[in-house]
């Protein structure tokens, strides 16, 4: 019951990230069908190192918040959903980190950051937040927001690069 208490206090923040996720997924997914021009069969690879890591990232803060929100889990329970969607998080990063940094279509450290190695620190923060949640640890719930909040901005940023890559086709295009 520690964490069902403790959660009380941070109800809004989740209410607040999930909401946020949810919204901004769905922004991805109108910015996507706006530049469908650009997602073609040649571009498949780019969407799959870049696109669908996004969605994978926003889709797992609005769950962790869902699951944040439930009002009578247990610790444990708790503590290893987080930490499956950490472990598999983390995997998903670190391949996507491969992906961005052998492929020619950025060769910009900061993308090498944004899409791989940061969202691969948010998911081992929150590896390190389900073991200290497992283990009654009052910092806890503090690192599992610091995760959230870091995986939330730096996929803010990821949507507003791909928005702009679209724009930018759409733009080139036409000329």
């Amino acid at each position: 019951m520690w964490a069902t208490e403790a959660l009380k206090e941070w109800r809004e923040f989740y209410v607040l990230t999930g909401t946020a996720a949810a919204t901004l997924l769905a922004l991805l997914f109108v910015a996507v069908s706006l530049g469908a021009g650009y997602l073609t069969s040649r571009r498949t690879a780019g969407i799959r190192t870049f696109m669908s890591p996004v969605v994978i990232h926003f889709t797992s803060l609005f769950f962790i918040s869902a699951v944040a929100l439930v009002p009578t889990h247990q610790g444990t329970f708790f503590a290893a959903l987080i930490g499956m969607t950490a472990v598999v998080g983390a995997a998903i990063s670190m391949f996507i980190t491969v992906q961005v940094v052998r492929t020619e279509m950025t060769n910009y450290v900061q993308d090498y950051f944004a899409y791989g190695l940061l969202p691969a620190l948010a998911y081992l923060a929150l590896l390190t937040a389900a073991a200290l949640i497992y283990l009654h640890n009052a910092f806890a719930l503090d690192a599992l927001a610091g995760s959230v909040l870091l995986l939330a901005i730096v996929n803010i940023r990821n949507v507003w690069d791909l928005t702009l890559s679209m724009v930018r086709h759409q733009a080139e295009r036409k000329r």
